[in-house]
């Protein structure tokens, strides 16, 4: 019989399968986002395919209506639970004046909408993070009640953002959870060619906060360790290093040929332990999900995808005078 882990952690049916959905939704957005890139209508993807279960396990252990976070280009997952909808990522990806982001100004993964508590990055890798740390001091300052939540992948744990960032949270003890999507390649430069110690959480002691490195196909693992981080956060007791340890199913972007760096068959061996089948497997055996709705379920996130995709496809572009606006005051 499998344990029901779920219940431990406080988490009802209804929100496992909640879950479920949102990972499934990212998967299939994304699927849909590379097949039209590759028929040439639109420009350019970043792929959550691999890390969905870290980023929903995640996002599904914060506030809502309190936390910020600041999602790093593959987060998918994060920004879904957050409340962006399947249509406002697809009018990104076709640069679109809707598209809620930039108005079509950007390429797609620069997630940011201030209702959603969803703030903006940039493309230089690790920006984020220092902000993160600003808008916890901020909600210190003014009283708030809120955590601030920031990802980046392992490469960027070696840039000078993260380690300032990480220090000035530590030194002040800002409620701020550092999660660590390693998804084993920074481009094309694998793991062991990224850091000296063996972990990324190994690198928390420096900055006087608890590290811990998780399954990332796991999304109890992650929730339960971000929960904890955040709660943490909340009793004023500082930040958290979160490490997710995951695989990155497709190339680096819809720029990259990943067969120069990597075999087929490392990639072959890491889609069986895809969080979607074992999630989906675990859903099965506890007798939550059955073929019926695991049918239902994806016919319903097909649809949603679907309309997405005709209705940003059929939007306006903005108009060509727009480029002009925010450059300058007006």
């Amino acid at each position: 019989m499998v344990e029901n882990r779920h219940k431990d952690l406080g988490l009802s049916d209804e929100t496992v399968l909640q879950m479920y959905e949102t990972m499934l939704l990212s998967r299939r957005i994304d699927e849909r986002m590379w097949l039209l890139n590759r028929a040439g209508k639109i420009p350019f993807v970043i792929s959550c395919q691999g890390q969905e279960a870290a980023q929903v396990g995640a996002a599904f252990a914060l506030d809502k209506d309190k936390d910020y976070v600041l999602p790093y280009y593959r987060d998918m997952g994060v920004v879904l639970t957050f409340g962006m909808t399947p249509t406002e990522l697809m009018l990104s990806a076709f640069a679109k004046a809707e598209d809620p982001n930039s108005g079509g100004r950007q390429m797609p993964g620069h997630f940011g909408q201030k209702k959603n508590r969803i703030v903006t990055g940039s493309s230089p890798v690790t920006t984020q993070v220092p902000h993160a740390v600003g808008v916890a001091l901020a909600g210190r300052m003014e009283g708030k009640d809120l955590v601030t939540f920031v990802t980046f992948g392992e490469g960027s744990s070696n840039q000078g953002d993260f380690h300032e960032g990480a220090n000035f949270a530590g030194v002040h003890k800002l409620p701020v959870i550092f999660m660590c999507e390693n998804n084993k390649y920074a481009i094309s430069v694998p793991i062991e060619k990224q850091l000296a110690c063996e972990n990324v959480s190994d690198r928390a002691i420096g900055y006087g906060m608890p590290g811990v490195t998780v399954d990332g196909n796991d999304p109890l693992a992650v929730y339960q360790a971000v929960k904890e981080a955040a709660d943490r956060g909340r009793r004023g007791e500082g930040p958290t290093l979160v490490e997710t340890v995951s695989y990155r199913l497709t190339p680096h972007s819809s720029d990259d040929d990943d067969r120069s760096y990597r075999s087929p068959d490392e990639v072959a061996e890491a889609k069986t332990k895809d969080s979607l089948i074992t999630f989906g497997a675990y859903l099965k055996e506890l007798g939550i999900m059955n073929d019926e709705l695991e049918k239902e379920i994806n016919d319903r996130v097909m649809k949603q995808v679907n309309e997405a995709t005709d209705y940003a496809e059929n939007a306006p572009y903005a108009e060509p005078e727009h480029a002009l606006k925010y450059v300058y005051a007006e």
